[in-house]
């Protein structure tokens, strides 16, 4: 199993760039957090995701991947729509599912190209696919070509992890834009241990 790598380097950064985001840190120590080096199968997880808990995900991927016996174009491009469908997905995301599978096998994205190219550009060429929005993307960038900085306007667990950390009632793209410029070049580490503060995983303390 890999995870995503980061060191003192990020977290001296990022504590030296917000307190109580240091503070957070100490508390809650290294994360380990799973990456998939596939960009394939990172892009299929990412859309099995959407709109559901982790655990539901984690669950609805074992079950896909003991069903058809693995996440490959070949398989999932040939594999019956309402065999993944069963697996616990709606039709649309079997659609999807389907339709990234169907483009890796035409050439149409070539996903061992996406490590050589830009965020920009990787953004720009799977949001061409249906199902496929800037928050799936910037989930396959983290966790599997392991951009580092990804700081996600789109994920509620990681605003949520900044309003909860700042004691803020609201958090409109143009407050957004502030912490993410402040923890660029490591906005992926933070957003780790946003995760983990909007989760409750450890207790924030707003003074001192």
């Amino acid at each position: 199993m890999q995870y995503f790598e980061y060191g003192e380097t990020e977290i001296e950064y990022l504590s030296s760039r917000d307190v109580l985001l240091g503070k957070a840190i100490d508390r809650i120590g290294i994360i380990k957090r799973q990456i998939f080096p596939e960009p394939f199968e990172a892009l299929i997880y990412s859309i099995i995701g959407q709109q559901i808990s982790g655990k539901a995900a984690e669950k609805v991927w074992n079950k896909l991947v003991a069903t058809v016996g693995g996440i490959t174009p070949g398989i999932l491009g040939t594999v019956d729509l309402k065999c993944i469908q069963a697996c616990g997905m709606s039709k649309r995301k079997s659609e999807y599912i389907k339709g990234i599978a169907e483009a890796a096998l035409s050439g149409e994205v070539d996903f061992k190209r996406l490590y050589s190219m830009s965020d920009t550009e990787i953004m720009d060429k799977l949001t061409r696919l249906r199902g496929v929005g800037v928050w799936t993307v910037e989930m396959l960038l983290i966790f599997s070509l392991c951009r580092p900085d990804v700081l996600s306007y789109n994920d509620f667990g990681i605003r949520k992890g900044i309003m909860r950390l700042h004691q803020l009632n609201e958090l409109n793209r143009a407050q957004f834009e502030i912490y993410r410029k402040r923890y660029s070049p490591y906005g992926t580490t933070a957003s780790l241990y946003l995760w983990e503060i909007a989760a409750g995983i450890c207790q924030i303390e707003v003074s001192g």
